[in-house]
């Protein structure tokens, strides 16, 4: 038995691993600058990877993914953001279902665009604040960054969707065995 769970948490840490370069390549190599940051399809394999690894290991490959991708692309200032709000989106999914795409995770990608956006305009907000900007004008500079915040979960979303139903059709839970 005690063979079984090193086994299994070898397997997780090599997914995690392995996860967290896919959304660091996705959103670091494959993006668009915007106002405030930039607009990537990384989100995607966060979703992915939340639908299906155990929680922990799904947070912690998006916000090394993530967070690391903030860091090397030059946007620092977000890299702690960036870390919390990226683990959050994560908790709008559910492993625990045989499929990748399930309702709850149809539902999971509305909850984590949520996260993102909110989450996102309000470190905006707070970061224009701090760098002396007045209220009115850091709320109003915040809101530049909101649709392309959407148009970054709608696509993540789709790419999710995508892979997730090819997956599903081979098994890939299955297969991989979490």
């Amino acid at each position: 038995m005690k063979r079984e769970k090193v086994q299994e948490n070898i397997r997780n840490m090599a997914m995690t691993a392995m996860f967290a370069a896919m959304v660091y390549v996705l959103t670091a190599f494959v993006h668009i600058p915007t106002h405030q940051g930039y607009v990537h399809i990384g989100d995607g394999i966060i979703y992915l990877s939340a639908a299906i690894m155990p929680m922990p290991y799904a947070m912690a490959a998006s916000a090394i993914g993530a967070g690391l991708s903030d860091y090397m692309s030059g946007y620092a200032v977000w890299v702690l953001p960036t870390v919390i709000i990226k683990s959050l989106t994560v908790m709008a999914f559910t492993n625990k279902s045989d499929r990748i795409v399930n309702r709850r995770n149809l539902f999971g990608v509305i909850g984590a665009g949520l996260i993102c956006v909110g989450g996102y305009y309000g470190t905006g907000v707070l970061i224009a604040i701090m760098s002396g900007s007045g209220v009115g004008a850091a709320f109003g500079g915040a809101v530049a960054d909101i649709l392309t915040n959407v148009i970054q979960s709608l696509a993540s979303g789709i790419l999710f969707v995508a892979v997730g139903m090819s997956l599903d059709k081979v098994n890939i839970k299955r297969i991989i065995k979490v």
